[in-house]
Formats: C-alpha cells, sequence, structure tokens
C-alpha cells in the first residue's frame, strides 16, 4: 500500500493551441468527459498530482499534446485568465474594458475580458494588461481573494507572521493574502513556511491555489496535503494512520557524494527524505522534504544507518525505527595517497578523519568537515604507524535507503 509508485492529442484545438506563436498552450482542455488526469511528467507521488488531477478531470486544466503536463513550467496572465473563468463561474461585477495591448484577435482576448469583468483580474497603468507577462505567486493569490470576495477576518499582520519571509510580500497583496490564507487557499511546497511572494507561479502551484480556492468556496472537497497552509485552523480533525512495517524511506544527503567511516565507529548523521511516501490513495504520509535523524553504527561486516527520529515539513516529530542494510564496500587508504583526492565531496567520520590523517601524516584533515563524535586528535593515535587502512566507503545517496522495522502511527492534518 505505502510505496513509491512509478510515474504514472488530444483535440485539434489543444494541438493548434500549443503552438500558438509567442506563448506556451494555455491551460485550456476538451470536454470533461474526456479530460486527461494523468500525465507522463507527473508522477504519483509528486505533492501536487491530486490538485492537478481533480482539476484536470473539472476540465479545467489540460496538458499537451505529447502527454505530458510540465509542471514546473511558469503561467502567463493570460494563461491563468483562461484557467479562472473555466473554473469560477460568476456573474459580471464591471464594465468590460479594452486594454490596450490585447487585440481582439489575441487568442485569451474573450477569457481576459471576463476574467476582468468577474474581478478576478485588472489591468496596469496605461491600460495595460501585459497578458505575456509570468504571473507572481502573490498575484494569483490576490486574484482569488479579490475575485472570491475575501477579507481577512482577523489582523493582517499577525496572519501574514505565518510566513518567514511575510516582509517580501507587497503592500497592495497583504489583506488579499492574509485573507486567502485565512481560508486556506495558499499552498507553499517544499516548506510551507516559505510563501515566496514574488517567484513565478508554475503550472503546478497555479492548480493548487485554484482547487484550494474551490475548496474555500464549498465547490471542491479537501485534499489531504501537507503543504496546505493551515494557520490556527479548527475545521481539520486530524487523522491517524499506520504506515506499515517494511515501508520504504527513500532518502538524499546533500552535503557530500561520500561519506567515509571506520568500521568500529558511531557517527550521528541527518538524511532529508527525497521523495514523498503516499498512500494506495494518494494522500501523503512522509512529505519529501522531511528530515530522518539518526547514526551510521557499526554492523557485522560494515557499517548501517541507524534512524531514531522522523521531522516532517510540519514541525511534527516522531520517534522512528528504521534501518538502511549494511554497507560492506570498502576504500584502502594508503601510506603517501594524496588527502586531496581522498576528501573531495566526501564527509568523514570522526575515526576516519583520524585515520586518514595518522596513515598520510596529513594533519590538515582535522580541518575538513566532520561527522559529529570524539575529537579527531584524540583518535589519530589509534591509527598511528600504520601503513594503511581499510574505511568503509558509504554513497549516501544509494546505500542509505531505509525501511521501517515496526509500524509508524502518523498523524494528518
Amino acid at each position: 500500500m505505502f510505496n513509491l509508485n512509478r510515474w504514472q492529442s488530444r483535440t485539434a484545438a489543444l494541438m493548434a493551441l500549443s503552438v500558438t506563436v509567442g506563448t506556451v498552450a494555455p491551460f485550456m482542455t476538451a470536454s470533461p468527459s474526456l479530460a486527461q488526469t494523468t500525465f507522463s511528467d507527473v508522477s504519483s507521488n509528486y505533492w501536487a498530482t491530486q490538485f492537478i488531477q481533480q482539476l484536470s478531470q473539472r476540465g479545467v486544466i489540460a496538458g499537451f499534446p505529447d502527454g505530458s503536463f510540465r509542471p514546473e513550467e511558469p503561467v502567463t496572465r493570460a494563461q491563468f485568465a483562461a484557467m479562472v473563468n473555466k473554473a469560477f463561474q460568476k456573474a459580471q461585477q464591471r464594465q468590460p474594458i479594452n486594454f490596450a495591448d490585447v487585440p481582439s484577435n489575441y487568442w485569451a482576448s474573450s477569457a481576459i475580458g471576463q476574467a476582468y469583468t468577474i474581478g478576478f483580474l485588472s489591468g496596469y497603468p496605461g491600460n495595460r494588461f501585459e497578458p505575456n507577462q509570468a504571473i507572481p505567486r502573490q498575484q494569483v493569490l490576490v486574484s482569488l481573494a479579490n475575485g472570491l470576495q475575501y477579507s481577512p477576518s482577523g489582523n493582517t499582520e499577525s496572519t501574514l507572521q505565518y510566513f518567514n519571509d511575510a516582509s517580501s510580500i507587497a503592500s497592495y497583496a497583504r489583506s488579499p493574502i492574509a485573507a486567502a490564507t485565512e481560508k486556506q487557499i495558499v499552498v507553499n511546497y517544499p516548506n510551507v513556511k516559505f510563501l515566496n511572494p514574488t517567484a513565478t507561479a508554475t503550472r503546478a502551484q497555479v492548480a493548487a491555489f485554484i482547487y484550494q480556492a474551490l475548496v474555500s468556496s464549498n465547490q471542491a472537497s479537501a485534499i489531504n496535503s501537507p503543504y496546505v497552509v493551515a494557520v490556527g485552523s479548527t475545521t481539520l480533525t486530524p487523522v491517524s494512520v499506520t504506515i506499515p512495517q517494511g515501508t520504504a524511506i527513500p532518502v538524499k544527503y546533500e552535503k557530500a557524494e561520500k561519506i567515509l567511516v571506520t568500521k568500529d565507529e558511531t557517527s550521528p548523521l541527518t538524511l532529508t527524505v527525497s521523495q514523498n511516501v503516499v498512500t494506495q490513495d494518494g494522500s501523503v504520509v512522509i512529505p519529501a522534504g522531511s528530515q530522518v535523524i539518526g547514526q551510521l553504527k557499526p554492523a557485522t561486516g560494515g557499517s548501517q544507518f541507524v534512524a531514531e527520529k522522523l521531522v516532517l515539513t510540519n514541525g511534527q516529530e516522531y520517534q522512528l525505527n528504521a534501518s538502511s542494510d549494511v554497507i560492506t564496500k570498502t576504500e584502502t587508504v594508503n601510506k603517501g595517497t594524496s588527502t586531496g583526492a581522498i576528501i573531495r565531496n566526501t564527509v568523514l567520520g570522526a575515526g576516519a578523519a583520524a585515520a586518514v590523517s595518522a596513515v598520510t601524516g596529513d594533519r590538515a584533515i582535522a580541518t575538513e568537515e566532520v561527522l559529529g563524535g570524539a575529537g579527531i586528535g584524540a583518535l589519530i593515535g589509534l591509527f598511528f604507524g600504520k601503513k594503511s587502512v581499510d574505511l568503509i566507503a558509504i554513497d549516501p545517496n544509494t546505500d542509505l535507503q531505509m525501511t521501517i522495522n515496526q509500524n509508524l502511527l502518523v498523524s494528518l492534518r
């Protein structure tokens, strides 16, 4: 049930849109009954998969003729206007306007005019719309809050304090984004505490924002995602889910390409979960970006990573009983070997650092980054006089993949 599932022309009109000069194919689609809901470049454990699938099923968004969705591509203001019109049915709020830079034969002319009249989008000074401009994340949220006529019920600045980068939110956007936050429209990946307001919104991010706006207006069912910002929310009841023994946790280590330790030493190590761990129905139980804290420990014939604690991206912590396979690969360090070749893109345990220093005679090794543990100086004597030493060589991005040894109960919020 819990695994990392493998990555899972439409009409002539869509194909024509995909080659429109000067623009990327907009978020247009055929009828919902024929909508494509799986895409070649959107894996089942991708953070926005459920948002994309749900909007695709509704006919709000679509992929490209080659079967891709291109989730990381930027969204233009014209494309966003097309999406808004398909997602929301609203009465006209103001009189239409003819923007100076949107000719009547422009592919999104009608969509832009409609998005303006129903209150989701406005123009710039000089009667310009800037249809091909990449739309920032804060502008998407402002548009959705304004279009749905949301106002903050609490203190705007207090609400925005949730975000570590709140100071980067533009003055015009602060009140609408506070309202959007209260309504749980904001979705931040990979860290819910960072809004990145001025960053260009991607196709996946816009899909998530629009879907949450539909949820906020009771037009869609809530998706259980750890990246939805829920400030002071009391509406969601935590659900406990058991992650069974044997579940794989894919991890990565970004500080180095290799770790060297002696076969007898214990070294602290923190790894990052590299991909979402999901249930069969797509619920994320361990989000990518979570941390696994543990130790490299001696094991029969080698070294083994033993996990102690799991820290999710939302700060929740759990005691974790998980471990990697035993790593037995070795690398021999001989007297006279250049330490530069040994330590390049490598992190050493304290014992390994002492061994390298003693065998090569290069005391400068003590200044290199090492994993915590006993002081290098105190360990050098253990290897004094040796002409060579065998160290356990670990590729952290392949050798340290682990499985859970005991059922783990987590709370989905």
